[in-house]
C-alpha cells in the first residue's frame, strides 16, 4: 500500500484546508456518481453524500493513500451506504401493506437539450455493473484503481464492464431512432404553384 501524501496527511492531522482540497476535489464528482446510480426511496443523493462525508471524516486515520486513492475509497464508502438505503427503502416497502400510486420516475413530457440529462439518460438504459464502471470512468473520469475500490470489483471485472457498457451504448447509438410518423401536411404548409 503507497503512503499518504501531503494533502491525505494533512487531512489526518485536520487541517481544514486540506479537508477543503479534498472536498473540492471529490464532492461534485460523488454527487453526479450517486445521482446517476437509481436512486433509493427516501434518502437522496445529498444525504447519501453527506453521510459517507461524514464517514470519510471519522476513519480517515483507517485509510493510507494519496488524494487521488482517497475518491475509490470515499465512493466505496458511498456506495456501501446506498445499497444500505435501498435494504431499508425495500424492508419498509414489503412491510407498507397500503397501496400506494405509482409515481413516475421517468422525465416529463418536455425534452431537454442539456448534455447531461442525455448521459444519465443512455446511462440508464445499462446494466447496473456496466452502468456504474462507466460512470466511474468516463464520466468522473476515476482510473481503475479507483473504480475497483468504490464498487468493490476485482480490475479485471471493471474492465469486463467497461468493454461491456461501451459495446452496449455503441450498439445503441448505431442503431438509427424510429421514423417519425409522417404529419399531414395543411394547406397553409404545401408549397403553393402561386408565386407572389
Amino acid at each position: 500500500m503507497t503512503a499518504d501524501d501531503d494533502l491525505v496527511a494533512a487531512a489526518k492531522a485536520g487541517d481544514p484546508e486540506a479537508w477543503r482540497a479534498l472536498y473540492r476535489a471529490h464532492a461534485g464528482r460523488l454527487l453526479v456518481w450517486l445521482e446517476s446510480r437509481t436512486p433509493p426511496t427516501g434518502d437522496t443523493a445529498e444525504d447519501i453524500a453527506a453521510a459517507s462525508w461524514l464517514t470519510a471524516a471519522e476513519k480517515v486515520a483507517d485509510f493510507t493513500g494519496s488524494a487521488d486513492d482517497f475518491a475509490g475509497w470515499l465512493f466505496g464508502i458511498a456506495r456501501n451506504y446506498g445499497m444500505n438505503a435501498r435494504r431499508r427503502s425495500a424492508r419498509r416497502a414489503a412491510v407498507d401493506v397500503t397501496l400506494q400510486p405509482d409515481v413516475a420516475t421517468a422525465p416529463g413530457p418536455e425534452v431537454s437539450l442539456a448534455a447531461s440529462d442525455w448521459v444519465r439518460s443512455t446511462l440508464a438504459g445499462l446494466p447496473d455493473r456496466e452502468r456504474d464502471v462507466l460512470t466511474c470512468m468516463e464520466v468522473l473520469e476515476l482510473d481503475v484503481a479507483a473504480t475497483c475500490e468504490a464498487l468493490d470489483m476485482s480490475a479485471v471485472a471493471v474492465r469486463v464492464a467497461r468493454h461491456r457498457g461501451l459495446k452496449r451504448l455503441r450498439g445503441q447509438l448505431a442503431t438509427p431512432p424510429p421514423p417519425a410518423p409522417p404529419q399531414a401536411q395543411s394547406s397553409s404548409t404545401k408549397p403553393s404553384s402561386n408565386s407572389r
